[in-house]
Parts: C-alpha cells; structure tokens; sequence
C-alpha cells in the first residue's frame, strides 16, 4: 500500500513538512558555521510515523521547499541529501517499532554521527571553509556533543507526545 495515499498520512506529511520549514527559519548561530536547529524534529516524527521513505521524501522537501520560502545562503544538494539521509535513519530505526528511550538515542547518535558530524561537516568544508575536513569537524564537533543531548530531549518529547496523541487513530 502506498503511504501517500492515504489521506491521514499524506495530511500528516504535508503538516509535518510545514512545519519543518517553519522551524527551519528558527536558528541560533553561534559562529559563521556553527547553528543551532530544529529541523530534524519533523523529519524524526515523520519517520516513527510514515516510515523512511515517507520521511526521505519530507527531509529533502524541507530542505528545498525551506530554501525557495526563506534562503539563508546558497542552494546546495548536499544539504537536501543530508535530509533524505536523516529521513531513512529515523524511519529505519524507529518505524513501526516500540518507542523507547533507547531507540530514541539510538536513532538521534545515528542521525547525529552521520548527518550531523560526517556530512555536514563535509558540505560547509567544501562550501565555506576549506580549511581541510577535519579541520572543520574540530570546530563542529563540540556543537554537534552539546546538542545531543538537547536534542534527546526535545525528540522524546515530540516522540511520546505523538504516540499519546495517535494512540487512538491509527495513521
């Protein structure tokens, strides 16, 4: 059964993309490369709850969509990739499975690790920095070890709260 054509999943989808792209406006820079974001809370919700294709879809359509409504720089795939990339991380390890903190953590060290710390960090190097990969992921890294557990929080909460609330209607 396609996901998307179910009318609760494709509102759901299309809601959680919204706001995706309004917490895409909100950002806390701390240096010229170094932001804090949200993001990443609808793409995980989406992915506990339509599954990593669905939620690949949704990352990557934030990530362009976000771009066309309000650019904060240049265009560049490679961060619409890193949304796919977190899409398939949340639905693979959250989807369809009993929430629990540590699958939550899991998912979040996962998405962290390699969106957050490898290909991130790659794409400002080549875009910005050029000061040499791991150059960039030494001033990166203690940004991405702060907000790890900011960001636990903050999923769990998103998380246990969606599960609350869809308990009783199926998606």
């Amino acid at each position: 059964m396609n996901l998307l054509k179910v009318t609760k999943a494709l509102t759901l989808a299309a809601m959680l993309t919204a706001v995706g792209i309004i917490l895409s406006f909100f950002k806390i820079p701390l240096t010229p490369i170094i932001e804090i974001r949200f993001g990443s809370l609808p793409i995980a919700v989406a992915g506990m709850s339509l599954g990593p294709i669905v939620a690949a879809i949704i990352g990557a359509v934030i990530d362009v969509l976000g771009f066309f409504v309000k650019p904060t720089g240049p265009f560049f795939p490679g961060f619409t990739i890193s949304g796919i990339v977190s899409g398939l991380i949340f639905g693979l390890v959250l989807y369809k499975k009993k929430l629990h903190p540590v699958r939550i953590l899991v998912a979040l060290v996962l998405q962290t690790l390699v969106v957050g710390i490898i290909m991130n960090t790659f794409w400002l190097d080549f875009m910005y920095i050029k000061a040499g990969f791991f150059t960039t992921l030494m001033m990166r890294l203690p940004k991405e070890l702060v907000m790890l557990p900011i960001n636990y929080v903050l999923l769990s909460v998103f998380l246990y709260s969606l599960q609350r609330v869809t308990k009783y209607a199926e998606v």
